[in-house]
């Protein structure tokens, strides 16, 4: 069972402000015909924008299986047994043009997990732990219910600066929950890292220096470029896992490799 204390408050009360927005909008549209029409529209274009890019990833990602790059399937899968997930998401590995990123979308009842390729190669550079970590913090999506929960609350998503502080709160928890799971403070620091510079730089980055210089990055576009985003800062997600680190009591988690020292 999830603990409670790796949720962050910011997901918890945020999404019950966008639930009751989104139940207004939602009532105020179906009073008229006009915004029945509206709604099942929307349904229906983002079903078919959805269905379009997963179509796409199925036609010519790499499917994760026993029989592919099975050594890193059945990480997933233990990472995922451990999480509590029923069934393990489909895992695709999608050729990127140099981007690091992945990301967990749900379609017709099915999970999927998509790792764009650059971030992938970790597991030829052992780098395994990180990418772990990055995994996990994409189950914790699902785990969550992020994707099937934003369906309900579209209105409030598409409503400045709401949708977005929400969704800051659902990364925050995510990637407690990925620290967690795995159990390795360091490799979840450094995954963010990665994300930051890339899977051949990461290992000379300063983090305190990193952390420390973007704290003092301050202004009007600095603000806004914060709360416009859909996710934190990466020197901010870096320092919520130091804080998790030092204080593992306060998230009701403990281990030893959790507890290890981490590298700057």
């Amino acid at each position: 069972m999830l603990n409670p204390r790796l949720v962050h408050d910011n997901e918890k009360s945020l999404y019950i402000f966008c639930l009751l927005f989104s139940i207004v909008v939602y009532v105020s549209l179906i009073i008229s015909i006009i915004g029945i029409i509206y709604i099942i529209a929307g349904i229906i274009a983002a079903l078919f924008v959805q269905g379009l890019m997963m179509g796409h990833i199925r036609a010519n990602g790499i499917k994760i299986t026993e029989q592919q790059f099975p050594s890193f399937y059945h990480t997933a899968h233990r990472i995922g047994k451990e999480m509590g997930l029923s069934r393990l998401p489909d895992i695709f590995v999608l050729q990127s043009d140099g981007m690091l990123n992945a990301f967990a979308t749900r379609f017709m009842g099915r999970n999927y997990v998509v790792l764009y390729s650059n971030l992938f190669e970790l597991i030829e550079t052992g780098d395994e732990e990180e990418l772990s970590f990055i995994l996990a913090h994409e189950f914790a999506h699902i785990k969550r219910n992020h994707i099937s929960k934003n369906l309900l609350i579209l209105p409030a998503l598409w409503f400045p600066f709401l949708g977005k502080a929400y969704s800051r709160g659902c990364e925050f928890t995510c990637d407690r929950i990925a620290a967690a799971y795995i159990g390795n403070a360091p490799a979840a620091i450094q995954g963010l890292v990665i994300l930051a510079i890339g899977r051949t730089l990461y290992k000379h980055v300063n983090i305190s220096d990193y952390v420390l210089e973007s704290s003092k990055e301050r202004g009007f576009f600095v603000w806004l470029s914060h709360i416009v985003s859909t996710h934190p800062p990466l020197p901010v997600r870096i320092s919520k896992i130091e804080n998790m680190h030092l204080y593992p009591q306060h998230y009701g988690y403990t281990s030893k490799s959790f507890e290890a020292s981490v590298q700057s």
